[in-house]
C-alpha cells in the first residue's frame, strides 16, 4: 500500500517510485554510483511525481531536464526557496539567508554579502586555504601509507577554512564536523540536536565578533547595515547557519568523490599530477559528474508547467545531479573526461540563488587537490576495502580509505 499519499492534482500517468535516499543505488552502498543512479531518469519521462523525493517522505516533482530546472530556478516570484528548512528542526521560522529569502529582501542581502565572496576576497584567502590543506597532507605524508580521506583530510580541511573564515583556531573543528553530520545524516533526534548546537556556536561567535571585532566574516555580518539599521540576531544567524552547513558538507563530499575518481582511474590521476596546470578544468568536470546537491523550490501559485499540473504549495526538485548528466546539454554524459570544454554545468545552482561560496568552493577543491596530488604518491582504493556512497539533499562518500607505496 502507498505510504504517502499522491494528491489529487497528479494525475497516474506522472507517478514515479523514485527519490534521492533510498531509491536502487542511492541508499548508502559499498562501490555505489548514486550519480549513475540518477541518471537512468533521463530514459523516461522529463518531469514526474515523486511520493516519497525529501527526507520526511513529502513528495516532489522532479525535474529531469537542465534546461527546465534553470527556467525553475530562475523564476522566484514562482517557485520560492523560502521553507525555513533549518530552523523548523528547532521549531522555530527564521530563515537561512540568503537562499531562503525572495524578492526584494533577497537582492538586498545578496548585495550585502557579495563582496565578501568575490574572486578579489577570495584570491586573498588562498594563502590561508592552501596552508590548511598542505599542513594535512604533509601530516599524512609523513606519518601514513593509507587513510580515511574524509576524516582525515576533507572534513578537516573544510571545516578548518570555516574557522578561518571566521578568524578562530582548529580547536572546534571536531566538533563542527561532529554536529554538522549529525544534522545532515542522522536521526530526528540527532538533527535537532546538532541543530540546537550549529545555532549556539553561531550565536556564541556573533556576541564575541560584537565585544571584540577583528577582520573577519563574522564581524562584517554583525557590524553590517541594511536600509539604514542594523541586522537583528535572527539575521545574523540566518547568514552564519548557511554558510557553515553549505561549505563543510558539499565542498568535502566533492573532493571526496573526486579522489575516489582518481584512484580508479590511475591515467587521469597521472596526467594532474604531471601537470598540475590541468587540474582547474579537471576540478569543473567531477564538479558536474558528482554534482551533490538538491535543490527544493515551493510552487507559490497553480502552474502547468511542461505538461505537469504543479499547484500552489507542491515541492519541485532540481537536483544537480540530474541536471549535470543531461544528455542534451553534455555529450556522453556519463564519461568523465577531464578536458571538456564549455562545461556550463549547474553544480552551485543557477539564477538569483547561485551558490554565494562558489568562488571560494572552487579554490578549496582545486586547492584541496593540487596539495594531494603533490605530497601523496600514486594512490588506490585500500585493498579490501569498499566506500559507502549515498544519496539525499547532498550526496555524500564514506570509508573512503586511500593507500599508497
Amino acid at each position: 500500500m502507498q505510504s504517502n499519499p499522491i494528491p489529487d492534482h497528479v494525475p497516474p500517468g506522472f507517478v514515479k517510485d523514485f527519490n534521492l535516499f533510498t531509491s536502487p543505488g542511492m541508499a548508502p552502498t559499498p562501490n555505489g554510483d548514486p550519480h549513475a543512479a540518477v541518471a537512468s531518469v533521463h530514459g523516461g519521462a522529463p518531469i514526474f511525481f515523486s511520493p516519497r523525493n525529501t527526507r520526511d517522505g513529502r513528495g516532489t516533482w522532479v525535474i529531469t531536464r537542465a534546461s527546465d530546472q534553470r527556467k525553475v530556478l530562475q523564476d522566484l516570484e514562482t517557485f520560492s526557496s523560502h521553507r525555513s528548512i533549518f530552523s523548523s528542526a528547532l521549531g522555530e521560522s527564521w530563515p537561512m539567508i540568503p537562499l531562503e529569502l525572495g524578492p526584494p529582501a533577497h537582492g538586498v542581502f545578496r548585495a550585502l554579502l557579495n563582496p565578501l565572496f568575490s574572486p578579489r576576497r577570495v584570491e586573498a584567502l588562498e594563502r590561508i586555504v592552501r596552508q590548511q590543506a598542505s599542513a594535512l597532507t604533509d601530516r599524512i605524508a609523513r606519518s601514513q601509507t593509507s587513510c580515511d580521506v574524509m576524516k582525515d583530510f576533507a572534513y578537516p580541511f573544510t571545516a578548518n577554512v570555516f574557522l578561518g573564515f571566521l578568524g578562530l583556531s582548529d580547536s572546534r573543528s571536531d566538533m563542527l564536523l561532529g554536529r554538522v553530520s549529525d544534522l545532515l545524516h542522522g536521526n530526528e533526534v540527532t538533527r535537532t540536536a546538532a541543530a540546537q548546537s550549529i545555532v549556539e556556536f553561531i550565536d556564541e561567535v556573533a556576541a564575541m565578533r560584537r565585544k571584540e571585532p577583528a577582520a573577519d566574516f563574522m564581524t562584517f555580518v554583525v557590524q553590517a547595515h541594511i536600509e539604514g539599521r542594523s541586522l537583528t540576531n535572527e539575521e545574523v544567524r540566518g547568514i552564519g547557519v548557511l554558510f557553515l552547513v553549505g561549505g563543510l558538507d558539499t565542498v568535502a563530499a566533492a573532493i571526496g568523490f573526486d579522489l575516489a575518481y582518481l584512484a580508479r582511474n590511475p591515467n587521469d590521476q597521472e596526467l594532474l599530477r604531471n601537470e598540475p596546470d590541468r587540474i582547474v578544468l579537471a576540478a569543473e568536470e567531477l564538479l558536474r559528474a558528482y554534482s551533490t546537491v538538491q535543490m527544493i523550490r515551493v510552487a507559490t501559485k497553480d502552474i502547468d508547467f511542461e505538461g505537469a499540473p504543479i499547484r500552489k504549495g507542491d515541492y519541485v526538485s532540481c537536483a544537480t545531479m540530474i541536471s549535470n548528466r543531461d544528455p542534451a546539454e553534455f555529450a556522453c554524459p556519463d564519461t568523465i573526461d577531464l578536458a571538456r570544454q564549455d562545461n556550463h554545468h549547474t553544480a552551485f545552482g543557477y539564477g538569483p540563488h547561485l551558490c554565494l561560496g562558489a568562488h571560494l568552493a572552487r579554490r578549496e577543491i582545486v586547492i584541496g587537490l593540487d596539495e594531494w596530488l603533490a605530497r601523496i604518491p600514486t594512490f588506490r582504493i585500500k585493498d579490501g576495502t569498499a566506500p559507502i556512497t549515498h544519496g539525499g539533499h547532498v550526496f555524500g562518500i564514506q570509508d573512503l580509505i586511500l593507500a599508497w607505496g
